[in-house]
């Protein structure tokens, strides 16, 4: 036993009970100590939100139609503030090692189109709206029901696609991979090669990872992620790397890791309760308004539906048919993250696939979500902290789990090209597009035509000729919004 289980029992002997009776720990085969190592684990992975979020919604290119700019700071408090509540939340009623927080596919989307046709408030007044309709959805059973509908192969396609997803989105912050101009879309490094000193520091921590996991090391990733944040803090100390940019293009990708000035900060809150649910519908119009709607629903509910069959396959939670423990209760919450979102400003939020970290470190349980969200609340406070993981050391963790999560792979039945090509689809869309949505929608899309036209009709349930006629309208939308403008 650990530890740290040692420790709670002494100061409390009546909580591990009171732990076993709200998660049912030992049923999941876990303890305490895996529990807060894989909540932490997790925070440290999803920690880089802190930043990013704000980076992609306070940005100067993210003015709205009034060209009004979010102020960064507030961004970053109330997502700290809405990932810490809803992340609790969801530890409590779905017991589930999932963690929740600003969606990043999302709010580009907000930053990129939606603003330039309506303000902040009107934008995060749809991001509400859309929240209602996911929990509406979630509490009467139709979002459970699509889910059962989807076919097992796809299910554990959408498992491998994401394991791919978030392996490559390692890849590409750690600089691993960089995109490319006029040759092939992207390139191992730096002109092919590997010369920056946070990548270097990314191998090191990928590979340490690795050597720890395969000794089986108990809180291998969590030491991976602790050892290299001090060799890049030991790095940008000797070197004076800095960040990334124009002019320094072997800095470091987000975050530069350096022991914080000042460690206490108070949040402002200032965004609680700015948005606007109707001034979108008056400015641009019902029609060009519900168009942004449906589009926000569409990413919102395949978004989560994909990470949390992903994440349950990864914890061994989910049973043969994909379904997992409490998924009702998890569906609810999740769309109340878009409440939630819309009502702080923070964008919409959703499951988070970097929850595999934790997963990863053994966490199997709600308990490991409050651990994480609970860091979250804290992070409002000690911002500067929460930063100090460069993206290149966090990334690494992603890399390690991706690798896990490919071991779904052999579920499918690769020799009926019906079944595996849509699986395929979904798998190869997921990463390339960036975007869970995107490969999710094309697996369904082709794997109801190609039964429909090989006599094998009769397999596609109803549900999944309703979902692929909305993912076609999803990726018609422009042309639609277009015509119908």
């Amino acid at each position: 036993m650990s530890n740290q289980t040692e420790a709670v029992r002494a100061s409390d002997p009546k909580s591990p009970k009171l732990l076993e009776r709200l998660f049912q720990l030992k049923e999941r085969g876990s303890t305490p100590g895996r529990e807060i190592r894989g909540g932490v684990v997790t925070f440290i992975t999803i920690s880089y939100i802190l930043v990013l979020n704000p980076l992609v919604l306070a940005g100067s290119a993210s003015a709205d139609v009034e060209g009004n700019v979010l102020d960064a700071v507030q961004v970053a408090s109330a997502t700290a503030l809405a990932a810490g509540v809803l992340t609790i939340l969801f530890g409590f009623f779905a017991n589930l090692p999932f963690a929740l927080a600003a969606g990043l596919g999302i709010n580009s989307f907000l930053a990129v189109s939606m603003v330039g046709q309506v303000t902040w408030p009107e934008a995060m007044g749809l991001v509400v709206i859309n929240g209602i309709i996911i929990v509406i959805l979630g509490v009467t059973g139709a979002r459970t029901a699509i889910f059962h509908a989807v076919p097992a192969s796809l299910k554990s396609a959408i498992t491998v696609g994401i394991g791919m997803f978030i392996a490559f989105v390692g890849l590409v912050n750690s600089g691993f991979v960089t995109r490319t101009e006029g040759g092939p879309p992207v390139q191992l490094g730096l002109a092919g090669s590997i010369t920056t000193i946070p990548t270097v520091i990314f191998v090191i921590t990928l590979l340490l990872m690795a050597i720890l996991l395969v000794r089986k090391v108990p809180g291998a990733i969590l030491i991976g992620i602790a050892a290299g944040t001090i060799i890049a803090l030991i790095a940008e100390a000797v070197w004076n790397i800095g960040a990334s940019g124009p002019d320094n293009p072997d800095g470091w990708g987000l975050t530069v890791p350096t022991v914080p000035t000042q460690i206490v900060a108070i949040p402002d809150l200032s965004l609680v309760g700015a948005f606007d649910p109707v001034g979108a519908f008056a400015r641009i119009g019902p029609i060009a308004a519900l168009m942004l709607l449906l589009t926000l629903v569409f990413m919102n509910f395949f978004d989560a539906i994909g990470a949390m069959t992903g994440l349950a396959r990864n914890a061994g939670l989910a049973k043969e048919d994909g379904t997992f423990p409490r998924i009702r209760a998890a569906f609810v919450v999740e769309g109340l993250g878009a409440v939630v979102g819309g009502g702080t400003s923070s964008s919409s939020n959703t499951i988070y696939v970097d929850s595999a970290s934790g997963i990863g470190e053994g966490a199997r349980t709600g308990f490991a979500s409050v651990i994480t969200g609970l860091l979250f609340i804290l992070a409002m406070f000690f911002t500067p902290l929460a930063v100090v993981v460069p993206m290149e050391v966090g990334s690494a963790a992603l890399v390690v789990v991706g690798a896990m999560m490919m071991a779904q792979v052999a579920d499918i039945e690769w020799s009926d090209f019906a079944t595996s090509l849509p699986a395929f689809l979904t798998i190869i869309a997921m990463p390339l597009t960036y975007s869970i949505a995107n490969g999710i929608g094309v697996g369904f899309v082709a794997y109801v035509i190609v039964h429909a036209f090989t006599g094998r009709i009769k397999k596609v349930h109803w549900l999944m000729w309703v979902v692929a006629a909305g993912f076609i309208v999803y990726f018609a939308r422009s042309p639609i919004e277009a015509l119908l403008a």
